[in-house]
C-alpha cells in the first residue's frame, strides 16, 4: 500500500511529533527521549499558529511520515520519515508533493552533521548555498535551494 499524503489533523500532533522525533534520532545527532517528545509536542501547534502547512503520509492508519511547508516563502521546513518506512521511497513523495506546491522554488534547511539528509537534498536537484550556525540550537545549518529547471527554448 502506498501512504496517502493529506493535511495533518490537530488530533494527530501527538504522532506528528513522534514520527518527528524518531526519525530525527536515526540520524544520530539526537536520542530520542521523552524530554525530546515533549519538546516537539509543544512546537507542532506553535509552528502550524506561525504558517506551517502540515501533512502527513498516511498509510492506512499509521503515520508515515511528516511534512511541514511554509508556503508563503517556499520553504521546506521540516520532512521526517518514520524509521520503517525509511527508503521505501516515501520522502521522494512527500518531495514530489513539495514541488506540486512550490512548483517554481523550494528552499530548505539542513544540520550539517545529517550527512544522510542532505546528500539526499543533493541527489534530488538541491544546490547548496551556505552554512550558519543557529542561534537557537547552535547546529551549523547547510542552506540549499532548488529551482524549477528552466523551460525556454534555445
Amino acid at each position: 500500500m502506498t501512504p496517502i499524503i493529506r493535511p495533518a489533523r490537530a488530533d494527530e500532533y501527538d504522532e506528528v511529533a513522534r514520527v518527528w522525533m524518531n526519525s530525527w534520532a536515526t540520524t544520530g545527532i539526537e536520542a530520542a527521549s521523552d524530554a525530546l517528545l515533549e519538546k516537539l509536542r509543544a512546537r507542532v501547534p506553535v509552528e502550524v499558529a506561525k504558517g506551517w502547512s502540515l501533512y502527513v503520509a498516511d498509510d492506512g492508519g499509521t503515520l508515515a511520515a511528516m511534512l511541514a511547508l511554509h508556503l508563503p516563502d517556499n520553504y521546506l521546513d521540516q520532512l521526517f520519515v518514520a524509521p520503517e518506512y525509511q527508503g521505501k521511497s516515501v520522502g521522494r513523495m512527500l518531495l514530489t508533493f513539495t514541488r506540486e506546491h512550490l512548483p517554481d522554488e523550494i528552499w530548505l534547511r539542513c544540520v550539517r552533521e545529517n550527512e544522510k539528509a542532505w546528500r539526499w537534498y543533493e541527489r534530488e536537484g538541491f544546490v547548496f548555498e551556505k552554512e550558519t550556525v543557529e542561534p537557537t540550537n547552535g547546529f551549523t545549518m547547510k542552506y540549499y535551494r532548488w529551482k524549477k529547471p528552466s523551460t525556454a527554448r534555445r
